[in-house]
């Protein structure tokens, strides 16, 4: 099948969350014979216009705007020069069986590109515009969404919460379908070499970007009821910026307030090859957000053998198994996080059981062969085809 990936924002030769899940399910689509060709806006003059990945993937650039990097909540001008250079090119010899589009700019050209020429459209949005809003003063994008999650083919939400989302912004329920994200198992390992570590003290481990919702005030809160530990967090901007990053003064004003400044570390943005590192050196991975469809570092450390304390909002109430691969507490409770946190940092036994249970569960339910089978099988019921991975069909009940 010829599959096009709109990710218009997010190219899959870069790092980070949408751009990895991009070029995982590429990849992996590619490798179960599939052609993929993903299309990004070009944002730099010297790319060159196509680049073919190991896997196998060619990646387009798309020449829609100016050629420089533009932030994804003012690229919605670029969309309709983004759409007409689709299907310039889709009325050429090399025509899309489906197209499927990442995030919602990168949906509104795709839906109007691929209607000119009969191609299905597939979504997933990755991040809601009500999420993205709470406590921004940001504009909802709501209205975009809704309308979008009606006009394409089917929409392929990450978790039951994602799609619970969806509905109430007024997504018919027939058009979703949940499919979890990925996890590369081979990059993501726990063997390998580990960031280094005070000997003398367990690490509990944060990873994202430094916005209040993520949650890391009460990982410092939380910090009175563990003691003796250091938490560290990584995310954000590059470490040289980080003493003017509003976001990490806070953090840090939060942790001399309540005076565990000593023990509290921010690294900022790490280049991605190194995160493995950051996992294998933590005794516990945190993730404390109070909405949310799915921290991918929490998947990340579950495939290093991490065990994980999490609230229980969005996509983490599915990839963790609370009492088997960690605990979940309620979001925004310091308290409850905190006796969590304290709870597995002294008991050595369940710890290992914890992570090797979140070790195999990540192998098993979130490997991109999987998610990619699962994706292949929507991808053949918009297109009219047969399908036949023989892997898992997608969960297409709604809660």
């Amino acid at each position: 099948m010829r599959i096009a990936m709109i990710s218009e924002h997010a190219s899959p030769l870069g790092a980070g969350g949408q751009q990895t899940h991009v070029a995982d399910l590429s990849a992996a689509l590619a490798e179960s014979g599939h052609e993929v060709r993903v299309y990004t806006r070009r944002d730099d003059p010297a790319v060159a216009g196509e680049v073919t990945t190991s896997s196998g993937v060619r990646v387009v650039h798309v020449p829609a705007g100016p050629a420089h990097v533009v932030p994804p909540d003012l690229l919605l001008p670029y969309m309709g020069e983004f759409a007409r250079w689709l299907e310039e090119q889709w009325r050429g010899t090399w025509v899309p069986d489906v197209v499927h589009a990442h995030f919602w700019t990168s949906g509104l050209a795709a839906v109007t590109a691929a209607r000119q020429v009969g191609i299905p459209v597939v979504q997933s949005f990755h991040e809601l515009g009500e999420i993205e809003a709470a406590g921004t003063g940001k504009p909802s994008r709501s209205g975009y969404e809704r309308a979008l999650g009606r006009a394409v083919d089917r929409v392929v939400a990450q978790s039951q919460d994602e799609a619970r989302g969806l509905v109430r912004i007024g997504v018919p329920r027939t058009q979703l379908t949940i499919v979890p994200a990925g996890v590369d198992s081979d990059r993501f390992t726990p063997e390998g070499p580990a960031a280094e570590r005070d000997p003398d003290r367990l690490r509990i481990l944060s990873v994202g970007r430094l916005v209040e919702r993520k949650g890391f005030g009460d990982v410092i809160e939380a910090m009175r009821w563990v003691p003796d530990v250091e938490v560290v967090v990584v995310g954000g901007p590059a470490a040289d910026a980080l003493p003017a990053d509003p976001g990490a003064r806070k953090l840090r004003a939060l942790a001399e307030k309540l005076q565990v400044a000593d023990r509290f570390k921010l690294v900022g943005r790490v280049p991605f090859g190194d995160m493995p590192k950051w996992y294998r050196s933590a005794d516990v991975l945190v993730a404390a957000p109070w909405q949310e469809d799915l921290e991918s570092s929490a998947l990340e450390a579950m495939a290093c053998g991490v065990p994980i304390v999490g609230t229980a909002v969005g996509g983490l109430t599915e990839a963790v198994v609370d009492g088997l691969t960690g605990d979940l507490v309620p979001a925004h409770d310091p308290r409850a996080l905190g006796g969590a946190l304290r709870r597995l940092v002294n008991d050595k036994v369940r710890r290992f059981a914890y992570a090797t249970a979140a070790l195999d569960r990540a192998r098993q339910a979130y490997s991109w062969k999987r998610v990619a089978a699962q994706v292949g099988s929507v991808y053949a019921t918009v297109t009219g085809r047969r399908g036949g991975s023989g892997e898992a069909a997608p969960n297409e009940a709604v809660a």
